[in-house]
């Protein structure tokens, strides 16, 4: 698959955004639409379960270091309370016990343990894991028949875990365009799935005539 350089920048900033690398009040334009400032009004979550995702997160991972310190490499991705548990451990044992302290974190509906039992990646490796992320995601936005800000999408060891609140029309694309990018090793659906009706219900309505409108991915 062919990636339009720009188009991959921008969407590794969008990542970066998405994942509070820029605050949300200083709006990230991307191909035309704007991403921060209206973070919570394109997202399919309620504005309540994307704080308690960042509040979910945060706890967690500083639960892990109090219990693990340095020895692992732990990952804590939260999408609408579900948990996502990524990176590696040294132990089975270690594995069970990150997963027993993020389960007693406030709001947390589910976990998904993906933890590997071995030595901790290296920074080559979690680069090139950032790389496939951010291909993924221009892959995404450059698909016109899905909206890519639906996705949350997490690369670990060359494994890519697409998070979100879609339909099973919305997930089977989004893996089928995810399984086509270079460095993609496995593709792990973390996915909550929903009616087409919910799906259209969650859309901003039609314009009024006379008033634009904007494709998904433009």
């Amino acid at each position: 698959m062919k990636f339009n350089a720009k188009r991959l920048v921008l969407a590794m900033l969008a990542a970066a955004s998405l994942g509070g690398g820029l605050t949300a009040c200083v709006p990230l334009v991307v191909g035309g639409a704007v991403v921060g400032g209206s973070l919570m009004a394109t997202d399919r979550r309620t504005s309540g379960a994307q704080v308690e995702d960042e509040g979910i997160e945060l706890r967690a991972n500083n639960r892990v270091r109090e219990n693990l310190g340095d020895r692992a490499h732990v990952n804590v991705t939260s999408y609408n309370r579900q948990v996502l548990l990524t990176g590696e451990v040294p132990t089975a044992q270690d594995k069970q016990l990150v997963e027993q302290v993020v389960s007693r974190v406030e709001n947390v509906r589910a976990i998904v343990n993906e933890l590997g039992v071995m030595g901790n990646s290296t920074l080559t490796q979690r680069s090139s894991d950032s790389l496939v992320t951010g291909k993924v995601k221009a892959s995404l936005v450059d698909a016109k028949d899905i909206y890519a800000n639906a996705f949350k999408v997490v690369t670990e060891r060359g494994t890519v875990y697409l998070m979100g609140r879609v339909t099973q029309r919305e997930a089977d694309r989004a893996t089928e365009i995810t399984r086509g990018v270079s460095g993609v090793q496995r593709v792990v659906r973390v996915f909550e799935i929903i009616t087409e009706e919910e799906l259209k219900n969650m859309l901003p309505q039609p314009a009024k005539p006379g008033q634009g409108s904007t494709p998904p991915n433009s």
